[in-house]
């Protein structure tokens, strides 16, 4: 069972890869290179080179991923090495295969954002599979993995020499466009990765302990963690309860509060992905 499960799980990365770099070669060809968006990474490279020289653009993603290949397999190891190296073919070969595909997009806004979303989608399926599309992407990993900036963010750095290159080649114009591109896939990776859910996480410091916990158990049903906190400006002892609600229970939980216990400190924080009983399933390896 423990076999088999992790077989499927390994062969589940290959596929998010594989889908995730067709996704970004189709969010190349349909909505960037016709709005002529340089928007970072080695795709923006071979948009300027397409503008500048008329170079195919599959041919020139190719031949500078390969050296970036080999960097990323020195430096984040075999199993990776191997997706990203599905990855680098995909890209180009979705492109290649692609190229003729136009739906008449050629407003650089449109382009930037709906290719931004795309890519971002496409990116951060690839990073869920532990893969990468080679490139700058492979260098935004490396970035990741010996500094802890989150994969968006470390995307987001290295695109930036990419548009600024864009700001001479093309012009200003375009290259803000591409910032917007840059911006708005930097987000959406971050929005996948982490599977951001509408839930709320509840902090509710109070004096009336046993009262807030009856509310939360009889009012919406939902456990709690209580932990004992000290005033800063009293510095009198109360009980801080933490407790995890969708976001319909968060707008009931929030008017029984004020309603029937209004001096409690009451905060509610996004939580980015909930793993466990009563919220997603928790990705189990290697058990039943």
């Amino acid at each position: 069972m423990r076999k088999s499960t992790s077989k499927f799980s390994r062969v589940w990365d290959y596929i998010m890869v594989v889908f995730g770099a067709t996704l970004v070669g189709l969010a190349y060809n349909i909505f960037l290179l016709p709005a002529k968006i340089a928007a970072g990474g080695i795709s923006g490279v071979s948009t300027l080179f397409y503008e500048a020289f008329q170079w195919n653009p599959a041919l020139v993603q190719a031949a500078i991923n390969i050296p970036l290949f080999f960097l990323g397999l020195w430096l984040l190891g075999k199993d990776f090495g191997v997706k990203t190296l599905i990855g680098t073919i995909f890209v180009p070969f979705v492109i290649w295969l692609t190229q003729g595909i136009d739906i008449n997009l050629h407003e650089p806004m449109l382009g930037a954002i709906y290719g931004g979303i795309l890519i971002g989608v496409g990116l951060g399926i690839v990073y869920r599979g532990g893969g990468s599309t080679g490139g700058t992407a492979a260098i935004s990993q490396v970035l990741k993995k010996y500094t802890g900036l989150s994969s968006g963010f470390s995307q987001l750095i290295v695109d930036g020499v990419v548009v600024i290159a864009a700001a001479f080649v093309l012009n200003l114009e375009l290259a803000l466009f591409a910032l917007i591109s840059i911006y708005v896939t930097s987000k959406v990776i971050d929005f996948v990765q982490l599977q951001t859910s509408p839930t709320k996480l509840v902090m509710i410091i109070t004096e009336k302990e046993e009262e807030v916990q009856q509310i939360i158990r009889e009012e919406i049903d939902r456990g709690l963690t209580k932990v004992k906190s000290l005033g800063g400006y009293t510095n009198l002892e109360r009980t801080m309860i933490l407790c995890v609600v969708e976001q319909a229970e968060a707008v009931y939980l929030k008017k029984i509060l004020q309603e029937q216990e209004p001096s409690s400190f009451v905060i509610f924080l996004n939580a980015s992905e909930i793993l466990g009983r009563g919220f997603s399933m928790e990705k189990i390896h290697g058990t039943k």
